[in-house]
Parts: structure tokens; sequence; C-alpha cells
């Protein structure tokens, strides 16, 4: 039976408890995305060793978000007979030895087959991490919660990129993306020692009729759709501008090389203080009133890069990922909650959610590396630009969709 006692209706921020959560669960965010985008800041070297143009090279990002986006179908519903803890220990290790892997991949083939993989245990973590966050963190902090959860992808985005980029240009890139599997080895081990067990999660019997029905009643509300779509299109528009920046940044006029070209990730940095400040606001003011706000941030960031000067191109990409992590960390929690007033099951609304995003990460940000090959920088802008504005239109929509519950200081499902 789930505790629920006033004094047990969830970790509070303070607690040692807390602290473990959001330990285990920054660490994991890391070590997903660290193994996620390990290759984006490869890419003009993994076109030239393996002998396949720029469009071709955005595969080894691909492959692992297209795995990783059909696993989650599989994943959510699986964690409600298993549970949360259970999966994102096994995905943790699960993902760190195909990391290991990777870097010894003879062949182009071999090594979109073994990131296909990857992607596949990777999904373990974010099908159930927000719905993990909802049951066992208290009410007043679950929005800040989910934003420093988001904060550890964002780390880890940044560190994919940082760790790999250097190391490649001095030693390889097989030896680069052996330090990225080294780095989520140890944030694995971190996992395992500091993520405190369920103490509301209620097991539920799997069955095919029982899981149709949460899979309708996920989609069968008019916000949480337009939340997928949000994800979607909002992670599709950084995707897309990531994986084709360095080929501009490594060209005329900027020819920088690859290790400079990865400073450029350190804007992720500022998507952790982004999301962590935007689920504060969340909890005060509703995520309706932000939303909207990270949309618009991002798409002038986008506009700006079309500068030819580098530090305007820069603040472009920060403005860019400001607006992003802003938009994820509130569009991901909100998921959970709004599932759980409507009755949904807050762990298959996550899986859609994030299948939607990582399916929009995937094809997306493919289409990036072919507006480059085509058309250009101007090319990727008019992508990017006309996803994040779309991404607009579905934030100002969902504050018009009333809410399931009467309006509180908290954030509003």
């Amino acid at each position: 039976m789930p505790v629920t006692t006033v004094e047990h209706q969830g970790h509070l921020p303070g607690t040692a408890e807390y602290r473990r959560v959001l330990t285990a669960l920054f660490a994991a965010g890391i070590a997903t995305f660290v193994l996620l985008y390990d290759t984006q800041a490869l890419l003009p070297d993994l076109a030239h060793a393996f002998h396949v143009s720029p469009a071709e090279s955005t595969l080894s990002v691909s492959a692992t978000t297209v795995g990783l986006a059909v696993a989650l179908l599989v994943f959510g519903p699986l964690s409600e007979a298993l549970g949360r803890t259970v999966l994102i220990r096994f995905s943790m290790a699960a993902s760190a030895v195909l990391a290991l892997a990777c870097a010894a991949a003879p062949t182009w083939d071999s090594l979109i087959a073994i990131r296909l993989l990857a992607g596949v245990a990777l999904a373990g973590l974010p099908a159930v991490a927000t719905a993990y966050l909802r049951e066992e963190m208290h009410p007043s902090a679950q929005a800040r919660a989910a934003g420093l959860y988001i904060g550890g992808t964002a780390i880890g985005g940044m560190a994919a990129r940082l760790v790999t980029a250097p190391i490649a240009e001095a030693a390889g890139w097989r030896w680069a993306l052996l330090a990225a599997a080294a780095l989520s080895t140890a944030c694995a081990v971190v996992v395992a020692v500091t993520l405190p067990p369920s103490r509301h999660f209620v097991a539920t019997r799997l069955r095919g009729r029982t899981v149709l029905a949460m899979q309708r009643r996920a989609l069968a509300d008019p916000a949480l759709l337009a939340l997928y779509a949000l994800g979607a299109c909002a992670v599709g528009a950084l995707v897309a501008v990531f994986n084709a920046v360095g080929f501009r940044l490594t060209a005329a006029p900027f020819h920088l090389g690859v290790g400079l070209v990865s400073l450029i990730f350190l804007t992720y940095s500022l998507g952790t203080v982004s999301s962590t400040v935007s689920g504060r606001l969340a909890d005060r003011l509703g995520r309706r009133a932000i939303a909207p706000i990270g949309c618009a941030v991002a798409f002038g960031g986008v506009l700006l890069t079309l500068t030819g000067s580098l530090p305007v191109v820069i603040v472009g990409i920060a403005a860019l990922t400001v607006g992003f992590f802003a938009v994820h960390g509130l569009a991901s929690g909100w998921v959970t909650a709004r599932s759980h007033a409507s009755g949904a099951s807050p762990s298959q609304a996550a899986a859609f959610y994030l299948f939607s995003y990582y399916v929009g990460s995937s094809v997306f940000g493919n289409m990036g590396g072919r507006a480059w090959s085509a058309d250009g920088w101007p090319g990727v802008v008019t992508v990017a630009g006309s996803l994040l504005g779309i991404a607009g239109v579905l934030a100002l929509a969902l504050r018009r969709i009333p809410p399931l519950v009467p309006p509180s200081p908290a954030a509003v499902p």
C-alpha cells in the first residue's frame, strides 16, 4: 500500500532522501545524454573516417534516439509491473557496456547497429524518471525536482561534446568514445549507490487490455497531445542546429578546429540554470505562463545565428539552449502532472511524450544535416525556426485548455 500520511507524502527539500534522489537522477541524466550525443561533436571526424556524407554521419545520433524512442513504448508500461528503480539501474548498467562496444566498432554499419541497441538500453531511465519523481517527491517540490533532473541531462549533453571532441582531436574518435563510456560507467555506480527504493510505487499486473486502456487514456487528452508535439518540435530545433553547427564552424569563414568547436557546447550549462529556474517559477506562476516565454527565447536565439559574427552566433546558440531547456523541463513535468489529474498512467504518458521527443530529435535533427548540405546555414535556421514557431503556437494553445484542477500557487495541470 502507498504511504498516505501527511509526513510521508513525498521527500521534501532539505532531507537526506531528497538529496539522494536528486543526486542519483542528476547522475543518471548526465550518463543518458553523454551516451545519446557523444558522437555529435565528432560528426566531421566520423564522416571522414568512414567516408560518409554529413547527412549520413548524423545517423550515429539518430539511430540512438530512434532506438530509445521505440523502447520507451515498452519500458513505460513495463515499469508499472517491475518498478521504477529496477529499470533505472538496468538502463545505466546495460548502456555503459554498449558504450564500450561503440568505441571498438569496426565498420560504419556495426557502429550504427550498436548505437541503436544503446538507445534501447538507455530508454529505462527517461521512461520512468518523471513518474518516479511524481511518486516520491512532495507535491510542492515536484516541478523543481523535475527541473534539476533536466539540468542533469543538460550537463550530460554538454559533457558529451566537451569530453569527446578534444580527445578525438588528440587521439582519435575511438578514444573519445571510450572516455564517454568511462564517464557513463562512473555515473552508473553513483546511481546504484544513491538511488533510494520507491516508497509510493504500487505494482500493476500487466494485461494486454490494461495496457491498451492506459494508452488510450494517455492519447485522449488534447493537452497531453499538445505537450507531446511541443517536446518533439522543441528538441528537433535544438538537435538540427547542433548537428549542423560543427560543419559550419569548421568551414569558412570561421575555420575552427573540432576541439574549439566543442566549446560551443558549454552553453549547455545555461540549460541547467534555465530548467531549474523555470521549474521554480512554474511552482509559483504555473507552467502555462512560463512555457511560451521559453519558446520565444529559443526562437530569437536561432535568428541570431544568421549573423557572420562568431560572438553573436555563440549568443544565439546560448539563447536557443536556455529557451529549449526551460520548455523541455516544464513540459516533461507537466505531462506527468496532467496525466495523473486526468486518470491516465503517468509513466505511459511520459513514455508517449518521450517517444515524440526522441522521434522529433531523430527526424528533425537529421533534417538539420540535410538542410546544411542543401542550403547551408540559412536552410538550418529555416528548419529550426519553423519548428520553434510551431512550438510557440502549441504553448499558447495550452493556455486555453482548461486545467483539470482549480488553479493553485503550484503548477497547474
